[in-house]
């Protein structure tokens, strides 16, 4: 071979030895050259087709592929479309849609009124959501399979009294809403299919062999009254629930500006007092409680007092439903029987007469298990003698587990805390209960006080509950004392103590030492 190529290289001359490189090399760069067309022409539709699911997957942006192949590759990107295509249709039905029910879900239905708003030209159409209640309970209690099915079985009641042109929706949980945009008189289309629908909500509902009841609440907005664009038609109707909920069941409401402004100043209250204690915005202030027969002050009543800087002085009326409502009277509570207690420990400390220290206690603070150790540890770490102690408890704190109530009253007064009956005659009252409760004092309700003079039917009222007591050997107070008159009745009907403005308002700590010192 060496010597073969030896013999090359000396007849070949170097010129035709290039020539021939170059020829070799052309030939192989155009080879590949077709090669890689043929390969690019034959992988395009896969490249293609690739790209294009890519783009679907991370854009959600779908193009259709060309149909014009006729070989396996062109079926394939025939399928492909047909499958984007079915695929493209699910997503859309799973994200504009409820699971659940089927109905167009919130952001649908936000899509539609804001379609009706271009369109109305600034007619009317009327907005109605409604709030099923119960549904937690019923999950709770039944299951999530029964509420789902309760749902369903909703959504069918609400379509059938729908008409064309309505759009019924789910917004997720228990609300519903629907939009009807054919309207003429709205204070009178709205309101007939809202009663339609309380009606027939309020009809049982049959679940795998369980009868279910459940009621509804309506809350209305009507275009362009009430907002001119989705949110504020949205908000407003919320405020109009919320509005329906202080009523009974079964209600509608339509949206009004002085509700909503109420709401906003609940929603403040509300953040705001989860500060109050921390920020040291309470205090209490204290009512003297007088002996009818001696003239003495006998008593105090311990009153909850709000400063807040943002929204000043916050009535008690205002703000302890909610603390209740949001379970904050429990730390609320607590600091107040604690600094109740403390103070009247300072008083006697200063040479005040020993007085009982009225103290409210809250239905949330009645349910809690460790209500007993609370009491203890008070008394304990304020040096209060239990006999300077009076709890005061409404009847509504005892409808719920009359026996639980009175076991946990006795042991009260078992430790010796003074029990009192407040409020009474504005609720359950019942004769049987009450000769079952270990209590000491009945107080009369101030709304029987206020006209007890002038009116038979309060004055009557008030003769009985004294006698009751009497006959009962309670002790007998009576609120809201504000004339000479009231005084002198409720003496000669043999009342025990009193208590209101014709003596004194409530007071400060300091203003009720001042208040004890020159009392005649």
């Amino acid at each position: 071979m060496l010597i073969f190529d030896a013999a090359v290289s000396a007849t070949t001359s170097p010129q035709a030895i290039a020539s021939t490189l170059l020829i070799t090399l052309f030939a192989t760069l155009i080879g590949t050259a077709a090669t890689l067309f043929a390969l690019h022409h034959l992988l395009s539709p896969i490249i293609l087709t690739s790209k294009v699911l890519h783009q679907y997957l991370q854009l959600r942006k779908r193009t259709d592929l060309p149909t014009n192949f006729q070989d396996e590759v062109g079926t394939l990107m025939a399928d492909t479309n047909r499958t984007l295509q079915q695929l493209d249709e699910i997503i859309k039905h799973l994200t504009d849609y409820d699971g659940l029910t089927g109905l167009p879900n919130r952001e649908l239905f936000q899509t539609h009124i804001q379609q009706a708003i271009l369109k109305s030209a600034n007619q009317q159409f009327a907005l109605i959501v409604l709030d099923i209640d119960s549904l937690k309970e019923i999950n709770s209690a039944l299951g999530r399979t029964v509420g789902d099915l309760l749902l369903r079985k909703v959504a069918q009641r609400i379509i059938s009294y729908t008409e064309s042109g309505d759009i019924v929706a789910r917004f997720g949980g228990d609300e519903f809403a629907i939009l009807r945009t054919n309207i003429t008189d709205f204070s009178d289309s709205p309101v007939t299919l809202s009663n339609r629908l309380l009606e027939s909500l309020s009809e049982p509902f049959s679940l795998y062999g369980r009868t279910i009841h459940c009621a509804a609440k309506i809350g209305i907005t009507i275009y362009p009254f009430d907002g001119t664009n989705v949110a504020q038609l949205l908000q407003n109707a919320d405020t109009a629930i919320h509005q329906a909920k202080q009523q009974n069941l079964n209600t509608y409401q339509f949206y009004s500006p002085a509700i909503n402004a109420q709401l906003k100043r609940v929603l403040a209250i509300k953040e705001n007092l989860r500060y109050a204690l921390e920020r040291q915005e309470l205090s209490i202030h204290y009512q003297p409680r007088i002996e009818v027969a001696t003239g003495q002050l006998v008593a105090v009543e311990a009153l909850l007092r709000w400063q807040n800087p943002e929204l000043g002085l916050v009535s008690p009326a205002e703000f302890i439903p909610i603390a209740e409502e949001t379970n904050l009277i429990i730390p609320i509570g607590e600091w107040v029987l604690y600094n109740a207690c403390l103070q009247n420990k300072r008083w006697q400390q200063e040479g005040i007469a020993p007085l009982r220290m009225s103290v409210n206690l809250s239905t949330c603070q009645f349910k809690q298990a460790n209500l007993i150790e609370t009491i203890d540890r008070t008394l304990q770490d304020t040096g209060l003698d239990v006999a300077y102690l009076e709890l005061e408890i409404t009847e509504s704190l005892l409808v719920r587990d009359l026996e639980k109530a009175i076991a946990l009253l006795r042991k009260l007064k078992t430790r010796g805390v003074s029990i009192a009956l407040d409020d009474f005659g504005t609720g359950y009252s019942s004769l049987s209960y009450l000769q079952k409760l270990p209590i000491d004092t009945l107080k009369i309700d101030r709304s029987f006080v206020t006209n007890i003079a002038s009116n038979p039917d309060d004055a009557a009222i008030s003769k009985a509950i004294v006698a009751l007591a009497q006959s009962l050997e309670l002790n007998i107070t009576a609120e809201g004392v504000e004339t000479k008159e009231q005084f002198n009745f409720l003496r000669t009907q043999g009342c025990h103590e009193v208590q209101g403005y014709y003596f004194s308002k409530p007071l400060s700590a300091q203003m009720l030492k001042d208040f004890f010192t020159h009392y005649r």
